[in-house]
């Protein structure tokens, strides 16, 4: 926020040449009645006890070295010591240029310059297509990994395929199951078993590509049918998720772990650090050690790995390929292992290195109603589908619309209407509107020019300066969005500034005013158009020029 920078510039340097140092407590933010100003600071309170001095007193003092500011208009003092600050039209209107001139790169910022960051999200088991909740899960994660690179973080995306573990044994014997009742035998469906019509296509094609596997042992043939449906499945995961433009960089085994001795490397490291030991013939991690109520297995007597242990494996992995911070993006339904997680990432000495963003149900409407889904009935609506039927950028923007950790109803009428109700249309068809309103003008021989100081001053109504500080808040926002992990902040700045734009198109006749008025108002559309295609961009959406 270019405002809240100038405040911090010429406040700092007033200190400096004080003596005093600027405040921990000390707070500059936009006051949340805007009839106050455009900031506003309990700085003179917080300097009180420093500088010996009643807090009105250096308020005064503040004010009386700021007079002089060519972009602070008006500093008012409020109460015991709050100081409100009003910004010239002219340092609103010199943000115009600075977008215009950093394009695709306005927003961009450098806070994570040499942070490298791992983000792991959807890594759904190979066994079934995607539903909305990994949509859900998939958009922001994909949206996340854009904000912190646009934020100057080295990021890598990546993918935990959990190809090893009972899952994968339930799927293998689902597929069994079915190819043996397409042949006529009298199988019954087990009681753990993957029911969608996916299973049985995927039987048929196990089938075809090995006409003797009836013939086989059982346990070789259930292996073929594990193996070569997940590779179907994990490959269709794949398909369904380049469609919807999300990006991994890595996907990574979970199988892997054990084939290179990871866990066995991962179990040593928590030996030699005290926080595993041998009882009763298996392995336990001593989780009571930090505040767990019991200790936890880590491999069991028989020998078998629990999920804990490779997900403790998993994390050692990326911690010593260097990553700085580590982001899972899991269910809401894991909720309850995220402290067991975190204490293990204590225990491997990476405490404070390790983020959970948890991911809430999508609730799917159709005609008002909410649409029944079981994943193991095979009754569920797929990310494939949804896409397929609403368009990419309204599934997308849709689960970005709301905190991840916030139940989330997609109405599936609602996002296909082209109306202002659907919030979709509404921010695209701002970026739409301004494309339109350039190329009307452009028909009319009037071209967008360049920023000229004299030409921007044209611009100071209520409504221009609405758009111009909103323009002001995006750097903010997206630096924000990364700090806090909260891409649905982006959404919320979006659906704001869109709403300005509307508001601004509705109340002055642009291509009607004077030329010099509606050559600045091309400037300032120019450069929300710019802003708009901007944040889109982070959430993976398009901007489109005409609707």
């Amino acid at each position: 926020m270019k405002a809240k920078l100038h405040l911090q510039n010429v406040l700092g340097s007033i200190l400096e040449n004080k003596g005093w140092e600027w405040p921990e407590k000390a707070v500059l933010e936009p006051p949340r009645d805007k009839n106050f100003g455009d900031m506003s600071a309990n700085l003179a309170m917080m300097l009180s006890k420093q500088a010996k001095m009643n807090p009105r007193a250096i308020a005064e003092e503040i004010k009386n070295k700021l007079d002089n500011d060519p972009y602070i208009e008006k500093v008012d003092i409020a109460g015991p010591g709050f100081l409100n600050f009003t910004f010239s039209n002219a340092f609103w209107q010199n943000l115009i240029p600075e977008v215009l001139e950093k394009g695709a790169d306005f927003g961009r910022s450098e806070i994570g310059k040499g942070i490298k960051v791992q983000v792991e999200y959807v890594s759904a088991n190979p066994t079934g297509p995607l539903h909305i909740g990994h949509g859900r899960g998939a958009a922001l994660g994909d949206c996340l990994v854009r904000i912190l690179e646009f934020n100057g973080h080295t990021v890598e995306a990546e993918y935990y395929v959990n190809d090893a573990g009972r899952q994968m044994l339930i799927l293998g014997n689902s597929i069994w199951v079915r190819l043996q009742q397409s042949e006529g035998r009298d199988i019954v469906d087990p009681e753990d078993f993957y029911k969608g019509e996916y299973i049985t296509d995927i039987a048929k094609e196990v089938l075809a590509l090995n006409p003797t596997i009836l013939e086989m042992d059982e346990a070789d043939s259930i292996a073929i049918c594990r193996k070569y449906g997940m590779n179907q499945i994990l490959e269709g995961i794949k398909k369904d998720l380049a469609a919807f433009d999300v990006r991994h960089d890595v996907w990574f085994s979970e199988a892997s772990l054990v084939s290179v001795g990871k866990v066995e490397e991962t179990f040593a490291d928590l030996k030699s650090r005290g926080m595993a030991y041998e009882k009763d013939g298996a392995l336990w991690f001593k989780s009571t050690d930090l505040g767990d109520d019991k200790d936890r297995v880590l491999r069991k007597s028989n020998g078998d790995l629990t999920y804990f242990a490779s997900d403790i494996a998993y994390h050692d992995d990326k911690y010593k390929r260097g990553f700085d911070k580590v982001v899972d993006i899991w269910g809401a339904d894991h909720h309850g292992y995220v402290p067991r997680m975190q204490a293990a990432v204590e225990a491997l000495g990476k405490k404070g290195h390790l983020e959970v963003i948890l991911v809430q149900l999508v609730n799917l409407l159709r005609g008002g109603e909410q649409i029944a889904m079981s994943t193991r009935a095979g009754k569920f609506e797929t990310l494939k589908d949804v896409v397929n039927e609403v368009g990419r950028d309204a599934s997308r923007f849709m689960f970005l619309s709301r905190k991840s950790d916030s139940h989330l109803d997609f109405d599936l009428d609602l996002v296909k209407q082209k109306t202002m109700e659907n919030p979709v249309y509404y921010v695209q068809y701002a970026h739409a509107r301004i494309c339109s309103v350039i190329r009307k003008a452009a028909e009319q021989g009037i071209e967008v020019g360049s920023c000229d100081p004299v030409l921007l001053s044209n611009l100071g109504n209520t409504e221009e300066l609405g758009l111009m500080k909103l323009l002001d808040q995006f750097n903010d926002v997206v630096e924000s969005a990364g700090e806090y992990m909260s891409p649905h902040t982006i959404s919320y700045y979006l659906r704001d500034l869109a709403n300005a734009l509307h508001r601004f198109y509705s109340m002055h006749h642009i291509l009607s005013a004077e030329k010099e008025i509606i050559a600045a108002r091309l400037l300032l559309l120019q450069a929300v158009a710019k802003t708009l295609a901007n944040g889109l961009n982070l959430l993976g959406v398009s901007a489109p020029e005409q609707m």
